[in-house]
């Protein structure tokens, strides 16, 4: 089992480098930073959607269902709400001022220090956020795979980051909107197999199976306890914020769309991603709660399990050995996913943001030069931190990464939205970086009195978030001043009717 594993890991990543090698010929910086905007609007969508979907969730969602049922659908349906904000009002910002990276915005409307300040804390989340999500992959693959031919985890994680180093290397974002098309079909072929293997197993049809977890409780999409960290209005306006910041705020989300060729192609492509993800989603749920009922009835005690073990588990122990292959490759694909997309928006960040390389002292060959060694240290990185976190996973990740971009992404919500949302200038402009720091901070220690009891039984969810934009915006009005300066895009407050005049 472990060798034809091994032998579908080789021919996926084989598959991966044929993408590359047609779609890197003749790249230039312009096809790695936007892929020249020539990028088909329906392949970054559905490309999105295993982009977005990722490893975290193939294992933790369906995972978590035993410890927290459906009510992870309150944040999916939140994420409409965000995914219509991003189409309706990032996206036509970021197309009028023409942007390689989105977080240039805050340097023309507030100066260096804010521009710095967002492009880091862009650097730490993705960084974090990705790396956690790559690891997942690593971790699994190991327990299951890699540690029958005795290879140790940092061998394993040190194979997985070549292989994305040496595909992404050359084409950047051009050659991952097509990579990442390979790696939707191939996860989205193993959440449905799995669907398929689980029903066969219990010799049931999807109404029956339905009916009994509904009986066990796992259907439970709303929890009406305003007081619990997953109580349904927070969820879904927490779905709403982590979407707006955990994508539109995201270079490595953003980026992919400002390839699509023109504006409108690129809020269709948001538009239909988005409805897609509500029932790619659901059918993750289904699964979980699927594994529950499938538990249960084969006596296997989840309570003893780390979530993101339970799929698994299962895939290899109890269902037919052809479940375990189709996991593996959805498995294999999510992983690289996780990690494609973020080295080239990363890199692009720290290039165009910090190092400058467009400016007009540098020539091509400059700039690739630089751009590929900054893609080589940030490979390092990620490596770094996924060898770490090896001796500290102990909850579902799908949880841990929104409680880091709870605390990471929340200064770059506050920054926009203060931008976006005011005519007013900063007087004070280099606190901003101390801003930024403070707010995340103020946010843990509430949340460790929370959790202490001290806040009324109150326990915080993925709202967090919204509290540090929060404190954030708080914070630069303090430090801000009137303007009578309305120009676009500095001061500009009426969404809506730039939007309709770009249209024109």
């Amino acid at each position: 089992m472990q060798a034809i594993a091994l032998i579908c890991l080789l021919a996926y990543t084989s598959l991966l480098f044929v993408v590359m090698f047609f779609t890197s010929r003749k790249a230039d910086n312009e096809s790695y930073f936007i892929g020249n905007r020539r990028s088909p609007w329906f392949v970054v969508a559905y490309g999105m959607i295993g982009a977005s979907l990722s490893g975290v969730t193939l294992l933790s969602v369906p995972g978590d269902v035993y410890n927290t049922q459906f009510t992870y659908y309150g944040i999916v349906i939140g994420y409409l709400i965000g995914y219509a904000v991003i189409a309706l009002v990032l996206l036509p910002l970021y197309y009028k001022l023409n942007l390689t990276s989105i977080y240039t915005y805050l340097g023309q409307r507030f100066g260096n220090y804010s521009y710095k300040t967002g492009s880091l804390f862009f650097i730490f989340s993705r960084l974090f956020g990705s790396a956690l999500r790559m690891y997942l992959v690593i971790y699994v693959l190991q327990e299951f795979v890699f540690s029958y031919f005795d290879i140790p985890i940092w061998l394993t994680a040190l194979l997985f980051i070549v292989v994305i180093l040496l595909y992404t290397f050359k084409g950047g974002i051009k050659t991952v909107v097509w990579t990442d098309t390979l790696q939707t079909t191939f996860l989205l072929l193993a959440l449905v197999l799995m669907i398929v293997f689980i029903l066969r197993g219990m010799n049931a049809g999807m109404g029956e199976l339905w009916q009994m977890m509904s009986d066990s409780g796992y259907t439970r999409m709303f929890n009406t306890h305003w007081q619990e960290h997953n109580f349904f209005l927070k969820q879904i306006v927490s779905g709403a914020f982590i979407t707006i910041t955990m994508t539109g705020l995201d270079q490595d989300m953003m980026q992919k769309n400002l390839s699509c060729k023109t504006l409108k192609d690129s809020q269709r492509n948001m538009f239909v991603f988005s409805g897609i993800l509500l029932i790619v989603n659901m059918l993750f749920l289904v699964l979980g709660g699927m594994l529950c009922v499938y538990a249960a009835q084969q006596g296997l005690d989840l309570s003893l399990m780390k979530s993101d073990r339970i799929l698994p588990a299962i895939a290899f122990d109890y269902l037919p050995p052809i479940a375990g292959i189709v996991f593996i490759l959805g498995l294999i694909a999510a992983g690289y996913s996780s990690a494609d997309g973020t080295l080239a928006s990363l890199t692009t960040v720290v290039c165009v943001d910090f190092l400058n390389i467009q400016s007009h002292n540098k020539t091509e060959k400059e700039q690739i030069t630089i751009r590929r060694i900054t893609h080589l240290i940030i490979s390092v990185l990620f490596l770094a931190i996924i060898i770490v976190f090896a001796n500290y996973h102990n909850d579902a990740l799908i949880r841990i990464v929104f409680n880091v971009a709870s605390y990471t992404y929340g200064p770059l919500l506050g920054m926009y939205a203060f931008g976006l949302f005011t005519k007013r200038q900063l007087k004070h402009e280099k606190l901003v970086p101390l801003i930024a720091v403070l707010s995340p901070l103020i946010c843990m220690a509430l949340y460790i009195l929370a959790k202490k009891g001290y806040l009324g039984g109150y326990q915080f969810g993925f709202e967090l978030l919204l509290v540090n934009g929060l404190l954030t915006f708080l914070g630069l009005l303090a430090i801000s001043k009137k303007s009578a300066d309305k120009r676009w895009p500095n001061f500009n407050v009426n969404f809506l009717a730039e939007y309709h005049r770009y249209k024109k």
